[in-house]
C-alpha cells in the first residue's frame, strides 16, 4: 500500500530542483560572458581598415557645399509696362545671339514715338519762326539807325552853321541852343537803337537756343522710345541656353519685370557656401578642389561676397576647366577650399578612428596585436591626415583607421 509523501520531502525535492536549475543558469551565463570576453578582445583583420604611415603631402581644407552656375547669365527685363503678344522660344532651348525669343505689344511705344516726332517738328518750326522774326527786327532797327545817323549828320551841319553865325552875331542864342539839343537828341536815339539791336539779338537768340534745346530733349526721348521699341522684340543677348522664360501669351508685365533668362552653355564657375565660422580663414586666390562623381576639377577662390546670410559666407570659385563635360547648370558639387599645405610630412589615410586635429588614442598593429598609442594629428583634407608626433610613430607603421570604439577600454587586443 502506497504511503502519502510528506510535505517536508516535497519541499526538499523542489528546493533541489531550483538549486540545479540555478547552477545550470549560472554556468550558461558564465560561459556566455567568457565567450563574449574572448570575442570582444580580438578582431578579424578582414574587418579592420588599415592605413600605413608614409611620407607625402597633405592639405588643410574647408569643406563647402557648392552649386555650378554659369560665368555669364543675363536676365532680360520688360522695357515697358505691356503684355506678351507672342511666345517663340521655350525654357531649356538652346539659342543663338540675336535669336527672337518673344514679342511684346509695342502699341504704346509707337504712340509715344509719334507724339515726340510731332513735338520735334513743332520745335523746328519755332526755331525757324524765331530766326525769321530776328532777321526782320534786325533789319528794321538797322534801317532806323541809318535814318538817325542821317538826321544826326544834318543836325550837326545846322549846329555848325548856327555856331558860325552866332559868332558873328547874326543868329540868336535860342536857335543855337535848339540846334545843340537836336544833335544830342539824335545821339541818344542812335545809342538807344544800337542797344536795342544788341538786346533784340540776345533775346531772340536765347529763345532760339531754348527751342533747339527742347528739340534736343525730345530727340533723346524719341531715341529712348525707339530703343524700347526695339526691345519689344525680345532677342537672345548671346549664344547660350534659355533657362527661364514667360510661358503665357497675353499676360501683363510691368516695367523691369524679368521675362527671360539666358545663360552660357559651356562656361561655368561654382558658388560655394560655408559656415561664417571659417570666414577668417578665407582669402581670394586660395586653391579649391571641386569634386563630383569621382572626378576632380581644380579651381581658385575668385571673390568672397561681403554679406553673411543665415550664418553662411558665399564665395565664387573660378575653374581651371570651366567647360568640363561633367559640369551642368545648378549641379551640386563638393567643394574643398585649401587653406594650408605641407610637403614631405608623415600622413595617413583618414577614417572613423581619427577624429580631426589634436591628440587622440589610436591602435597600431604590432605582431598580430593592436596596441593603443596616443598620437597627435595635424592638417587634414578629409582624405588624409598629418601625423605630427606620437609614441615614436614612423613611416611604415600601420594604423587601424576603422571604427574600433568597442575596444577603447583596452590597451591592446588580438588581431586574428
Amino acid at each position: 500500500m502506497d504511503k502519502e509523501i510528506s510535505q517536508t520531502v516535497i519541499q526538499q525535492r523542489r528546493r533541489k530542483q531550483w538549486m540545479v536549475a540555478g547552477a545550470v543558469l549560472l554556468v550558461i551565463c558564465g560561459a556566455s560572458w567568457g565567450l563574449n570576453r574572448v570575442a570582444t578582445q580580438s578582431a578579424a583583420l578582414s574587418d579592420l581598415r588599415i592605413s600605413e604611415v608614409r611620407i607625402g603631402q597633405v592639405d588643410n581644407t574647408i569643406n563647402a557645399s557648392g552649386i555650378v552656375i554659369p560665368v555669364r547669365e543675363e536676365q532680360i527685363p520688360s522695357p515697358v509696362q505691356t503684355r506678351v503678344r507672342k511666345i517663340i522660344a521655350k525654357a531649356g532651348q538652346t539659342v543663338k545671339a540675336g535669336e527672337l525669343l518673344m514679342e511684346l505689344d509695342d502699341q504704346t511705344v509707337r504712340v509715344a514715338i509719334d507724339n515726340l516726332r510731332e513735338q520735334i517738328s513743332q520745335q523746328d518750326i519755332r526755331v525757324q519762326t524765331l530766326s525769321n522774326e530776328l532777321d526782320a527786327q534786325l533789319k528794321r532797327i538797322a534801317s532806323e539807325i541809318e535814318l538817325l545817323e542821317l538826321d544826326l549828320q544834318s543836325n550837326k551841319v545846322k549846329l555848325a552853321r548856327f555856331q558860325k553865325l552866332g559868332a558873328n552875331g547874326i543868329t540868336s542864342q535860342v536857335d543855337l541852343q535848339a540846334a545843340e539839343l537836336a544833335v544830342k537828341r539824335n545821339e541818344v536815339q542812335l545809342r538807344q537803337h544800337r542797344e536795342s539791336l544788341v538786346d533784340t539779338r540776345k533775346t531772340t537768340s536765347s529763345n532760339i537756343e531754348s527751342a533747339r534745346l527742347q528739340r534736343s530733349i525730345f530727340q533723346k526721348q524719341m531715341e529712348l522710345q525707339q530703343s524700347l521699341l526695339a526691345q519689344t522684340q525680345v532677342k537672345a543677348p548671346f549664344d547660350g541656353l534659355l533657362t527661364w522664360a514667360l510661358t503665357d501669351e497675353g499676360s501683363s508685365v510691368n516695367t523691369g519685370q524679368m521675362i527671360a533668362k539666358v545663360s552660357e552653355l559651356r562656361n561655368f564657375r561654382v558658388e560655394a557656401s560655408v559656415s561664417d565660422f571659417y570666414a577668417r580663414y578665407l582669402n581670394p586666390g586660395q586653391s579649391v578642389r571641386v569634386e563630383y562623381s569621382g572626378q576632380m576639377i581644380k579651381g581658385e577662390v575668385q571673390t568672397i561676397l561681403p554679406e553673411i546670410q543665415n550664418g553662411t559666407v558665399k564665395l565664387l570659385v573660378s575653374l581651371a576647366e570651366p567647360n568640363h563635360p561633367a559640369l551642368r547648370h545648378k549641379l551640386r558639387v563638393e567643394t574643398n577650399i585649401v587653406t594650408d599645405q605641407k610637403d614631405k610630412t608623415m600622413v595617413v589615410d583618414m577614417g572613423p578612428a581619427i577624429n580631426g586635429k589634436g591628440r587622440q588614442d589610436v591602435y597600431v598593429l604590432e605582431d598580430g596585436r593592436a596596441v593603443k598609442r596616443n598620437v597627435e594629428f595635424g592638417l587634414n583634407d578629409g582624405k588624409h591626415a598629418e601625423v605630427l608626433s606620437g609614441a615614436g610613430l614612423r613611416a611604415g607603421d600601420k594604423l587601424i583607421v576603422s571604427d574600433v570604439s568597442k575596444f577603447k577600454h583596452l590597451d591592446s587586443f588580438r588581431v586574428r
